[in-house]
């Protein structure tokens, strides 16, 4: 049986198709579900083995990003959210999703806490929407589900407030933790050091993302699910020629941004 993925969406999420059919290449089911029919009860999030917060700009960000679909989600589903973490299941906010789990308290439930807001992901410090191609490196020594076995990432961005921040003695949790799963970095796959654009939004420490203590809930503002085909990077031309000048066959398995779902699928079937 396959592993059934929920798809989140609702009012100003724009990233649900892609989400889905990042999820179904990695061997998953998908079912995209809008928020209001967990709410009213028409669907029970204990069905599913991973739930994925998406992309996008969920109810215009009018109040800050991810907090309205956060107030709603923890009013009316906070008990059952839990419960589906405490059931050993996975969780995945991307972007807008990770946004709102900062604001639910799910990340980084630092001693386990999975209901205290203690870091922020607020307004680029450029003081604009960043719509780019980023690179990442990976801790391999975290315990991240979704990370296992990955390095060298290179992913979409697209936010206006993506840079995380937290007090010295968080991040010093997060660091010794090894919950910071992905830090930006330059083209040496080095982090930063904060350097603009590599770090594209002034993110403390270079935090792209975060799990929680158990690896199983993670949360990044790049866009793994826009990565579905090698087509989709910007140098996928200059890639292919340079392939085929060196006579280095062009590498048709999945790319980075499908592997990381794949990871959420492994999870449950290995």
């Amino acid at each position: 049986m396959a592993v059934k993925s929920l798809v989140l969406t609702g009012y100003g999420l724009n990233c649900d198709n892609e989400t889905a059919h990042a999820f179904e290449l990695a061997g998953a089911q998908a079912d995209i579900v809008h928020i209001n029919s967990l709410i009213d009860g028409e669907v029970d999030i204990l069905q599913y083995q991973v739930m994925s917060f998406i992309g996008g700009f969920c109810w215009g960000d009018d109040h800050g990003a991810g907090v309205v679909q956060a107030v709603r989600m923890k009013t009316n589903l906070g008990d059952k959210i839990l419960e589906f973490i405490e059931k050993g299941n996975l969780v995945l906010g991307i972007c807008n999703g990770f946004q709102a789990l900062v604001n639910l308290g799910l990340l980084p439930a630092i001693d386990n806490d999975y209901t205290a807001r203690t870091v922020a992901l607020t307004y680029n410090d450029c003081g604009n929407f960043r719509d780019d191609w980023v690179k990442l490196t990976v801790n391999p020594d975290s315990p991240c589900v979704f990370t296992k076995g990955l390095q060298n990432l290179e992913y979409p961005i697209r936010h206006g407030e993506g840079k995380f921040y937290a007090d010295d003695a968080t991040i010093e949790k997060l660091i010794a933790n090894n919950q910071v799963a992905l830090r930006y970095a330059n083209n040496d796959f080095e982090p930063t050091e904060s350097e603009f654009p590599a770090n594209p939004n002034g993110s403390l420490y270079d935090i792209a993302g975060i799990c929680d203590p158990s690896g199983r809930i993670f949360g990044l503002m790049p866009h793994p699910e826009a990565f579905n085909h090698p087509t989709n990077h910007p140098a996928w031309t200059r890639n292919k020629a340079k392939n085929k000048k060196q006579g280095t066959p062009t590498d048709n398995g999945p790319t980075p941004g499908i592997l990381l779902f794949k990871n959420c699928v492994d999870y449950f079937v290995s």
